[in-house]
């Protein structure tokens, strides 16, 4: 065939197909937005599936500000490889020194500075720190730069509002909301934009039960300026968004009387100054929808935000709309839940944006032993999940259903000896006589010496001296070689029936504490404050460790990840050590503790448990002050009430002795 009639052939069949896509024979499905120019982060989210975009033509024109593409950043070709020096770090966490703002200190810098003292990051001297964080000034001046800036290599400028100057030198730069022209993927971060009024710690939990949309409810809701929200009518024939959030309210702008959006769907126009409603959206589980964005989404470097956000092309708004119209409510729920569980874990707390910067810091420079993105995408979160623990998913509790793994068959008992006696010889052999019994170790914190010798047992018996403070209590021990861990105090009384059948339900809830004994919490009016009961009632939200069934992984927490004014009002108040350790297992799982049934013998051993770090059944001032100050110190109230009890199968029923597995649990 000649060579022009081959053409011509070419011309007339993509002439035809051409022809059939606009008469709608076969439908024409773009990929909205486009993908994202070289050197782009990973982590944004695509538009929606196919399966939701209806087809479309592209007849619409971007805004001019919208059409260019992000250009990358002038005067700076800072890379991590390039413009940070790991061979500063040593260690297991990440220390930083924060240098102090120029001139008059602002709420924010406070805030900022109250968040990191004491945590875990913090370093005493310039010396011993890897990163240097500096805090610009929020007026028009850079300031002068702090000491040791050595052109700006190994610093942080971190500012939780956009600042006239942040870019200087070879640092790094921690911004709210960043514009896509001028981030620098793998080496800033991206910052939420947080409201002048966001708590320090804590923060409130996330509205989806709140404001979970009944049957007809509204679908949409638009962002307005300053934070406000309105809903539209999907029906509309035009445009249900047009500028809004054009003034940005500015950082000392709050509008605390202004409710949460109370819709499905979020729509957030793609301006900067529209990022203050991304929190909100957040927080209200409603779905944010942004309109093609010009500005990075906060943490996008760990967090997928394909599970949480859709990205929309904003010159398709009635294909927009019939899209979210038509997604599966399996999709809709899976996407709020997510926007739950960032908002709790990342956002909710100046203290937790703070964590999370320097956690990303730390992960860039662990590399491969850094968290998984399973770990920062799924609960309870990597702030929560210590690599410096495992490496591995299947050694932390809340993992081993993704993994398909089960809990281990056995179990150490880690027993606190406060005072010698006869119970104790008593205790060990009943611990012993267990089947799932591993090893037992005493934690010897007596003045008086220990005994030459111990009663003989079948399992490895072995004693650590000189553990004076209550924290000792939680801490990692290398010795313990299982990971569960069945903590006691001496003057504890069980029967080997109660530890097994015990050790048998934590088999079932490794991330929980599996107790025999337990405590409620409550507000109390007259004093304003949280409280704690220790009246035996059938509902509960704490369980003593004088006799409690967890993971080792909570010694790991405990000693590392608690603030360390927590730690120390545990050892100069020993009734603190339950309370902290119920609290920090009630912060990770976002569920109560399991009760197992015991006999007499332990409620009348209980008196005797003042000699040890736990509290004792009649609460006294002290310790009730105590729950009040651990309370405040985590920012909000994380246990969770419950009144399931779990019992052995013909547990006390009128049957034959024969037939029950733990017939000792019904003797005196």
């Amino acid at each position: 065939m000649p060579l022009w009639r081959t053409k011509s052939f070419w011309l007339a069949l993509s002439v035809s197909w051409l022809l059939l896509i606009l008469l709608g024979v076969f439908p024409l499905r773009l990929a909205v937005p486009p993908g994202p120019p070289p050197g782009r982060s990973r982590g944004w989210p695509h538009w929606l599936d196919a399966a939701f975009l209806q087809s479309f033509s592209q007849s619409e024109t971007l805004p001019e500000d919208a059409t260019q593409l992000p250009r990358a950043p002038q005067g700076s070709s800072c890379t991590w490889g390039a413009c940070f020096d790991t061979s500063k770090c040593k260690g297991n966490v990440l220390k930083i020194f924060a240098h102090s703002p120029a001139g008059t200190t602002t709420e924010a810098h406070r805030r900022i500075l109250d968040s990191l003292e004491g945590s875990r990051y913090y370093a005493l001297s310039p010396a011993e720190a890897c990163l240097h964080l500096f805090l610009p000034s929020q007026d028009q001046t850079c300031g002068p730069l702090p000491p040791h800036w050595n052109g700006g290599r190994n610093h942080l400028v971190l500012s939780l509002y956009p600042a006239p100057c942040t870019r200087l030198g070879q640092a790094m730069v921690a911004e709210a909301t960043p514009s896509l022209d001028i981030f620098r993927p793998g080496f800033d971060i991206a910052l939420p934009y947080l409201p002048e009024a966001h708590p320090l710690q804590g923060g409130a939990p996330g509205q989806l039960q709140q404001h979970s949309p009944r049957p007809g409810a509204t679908l949409l809701a638009v962002a307005e300026e300053k934070g406000r929200w309105r809903t539209t009518d999907t029906h509309a024939s035009t445009c249900p968004w047009g500028k809004h959030c054009e003034q940005d309210p500015g950082p000392h702008q709050t509008h605390p009387g202004e409710t949460l959006p109370n819709a499905t769907f979020c729509l957030i126009p793609g301006h900067r100054s529209a990022a203050s409603c991304f929190l909100q959206a957040l927080q209200a589980g409603c779905i944010p929808v942004l309109l093609s964005p010009r500005w990075e989404l906060p943490f996008s470097e760990v967090i997928d935000w394909t599970k949480a956000v859709i990205i929309a092309d904003e010159r398709l708004p009635l294909q927009v709309l019939a899209a979210l119209r038509d997604m599966l409510p399996s999709k809709i729920l899976s996407l709020r839940q997510q926007t739950q569980f960032l908002w709790t874990t990342y956002f909710s707390s100046v203290e937790k944006v703070i964590h999370t910067t320097l956690e990303i810091v730390q992960d860039r420079i662990w590399g491969t032993s850094a968290h998984s993105s399973l770990m920062w995408n799924s609960p309870p979160g990597a702030l929560l999940a210590l690599p410096s623990f495992s490496t591995s998913l299947k050694d932390f509790p809340f993992y081993h259903l993704q993994q398909g793994s089960s809990p281990e068959s056995s179990f150490s008992a880690l027993i606190w000896v406060g005072v010698s006696g006869e119970p104790l010889l008593k205790l060990i052999q009943v611990v012993a006589g267990s089947r799932y019994c591993a090893q037992i170790l005493i934690l010897w914190s007596s003045e008086k010496p220990p005994p030459d010798r111990w009663p003989e047992t079948t399992v490895p018996l072995t004693v650590i001296e000189g553990r004076r403070k209550a924290s000792d209590r939680f801490f990692p021990y290398s010795d313990i070689s299982t990971n569960a861990i069945l903590s006691l105090d001496a003057h504890s009384s069980l029967s080997t029936s109660e530890v097994d059948f015990a050790f048998v339900v934590w088999q079932s809830f490794p991330e929980r504490m599996v107790g025999f004994l337990t405590r409620n919490h409550f507000w109390d009016e007259a004093s304003g404050a949280w409280s704690c009961s220790a009246e035996v009632a059938n509902e509960f939200s704490m369980v003593l460790t004088t006799a409690a069934f967890y993971h080792r992984y909570y010694h790991t927490l405990f000693t590392y990840s608690l603030p360390k004014a927590l730690r120390t009002m545990a050892d100069d108040t020993p009734t603190c050590v339950d309370i902290l350790m119920n609290f920090l297992v009630a912060t990770v799982t976002k569920l109560p503790p399991i009760k197992v049934p015991y006999g007499r013998q332990l409620r009348e051993a209980v008196p005797l448990a003042a000699e040890g770090p736990g509290p004792t059944p009649e609460l006294q001032p002290l310790a009730q002050d105590c729950f009040s100050r651990v309370a405040a110190g985590f920012g909000h109230m994380p246990l969770v009430a419950s009144r399931v009890r779990l019992d052995p199968v013909l547990f006390k029923d009128p049957v034959s002795v024969q037939r029950k597995k733990y017939r000792s649990l019904e003797k005196p």
